[in-house]
């Protein structure tokens, strides 16, 4: 491990891209300032490790998917067709059926000579 000592407003280098900056001291806390590129994840080290927990957890999910679990999710999920009731109307049943519509009649012609 290397140690360094830095006053406010100083910086340590690592590498070309990723700056760290003393930014306040109070007591014993020490502020830090970090600069790197997006494509670095920069994490307190707390937080880290409850992602790498997180990441563990759905790795071993992955394979209980992969051992036959995935059937039992499906199933879960999507049940399959459900049955669907249509309602009658009791009294439309009594009547007997509904009565034939009469054609419609043609329109006299109206010409005038």
């Amino acid at each position: 491990m290397l140690v360094l000592s830095r006053q406010r407003d100083e910086t340590i280098m690592i590498g070309d891209e990723i700056e760290i900056t003393v930014v306040d001291i109070r007591g014993d806390k020490v502020r830090l300032g970090i600069t790197a590129p997006t494509r670095i994840a920069v994490h307190r080290k707390e937080v880290y490790e409850a992602i790498k927990r997180e990441n563990e957890q759905a790795a071993q999910f992955n394979t209980r998917i992969q051992n036959g679990d995935l059937d039992v999710i499906r199933r879960t999920i999507s049940p399959g067709p459900q049955k669907t009731k249509t309602r009658t109307n009791p009294s439309a049943l009594a009547a007997g059926p509904a009565p034939k519509p009469t054609p419609p009649q043609p329109t006299p012609d109206r010409r005038t000579a």
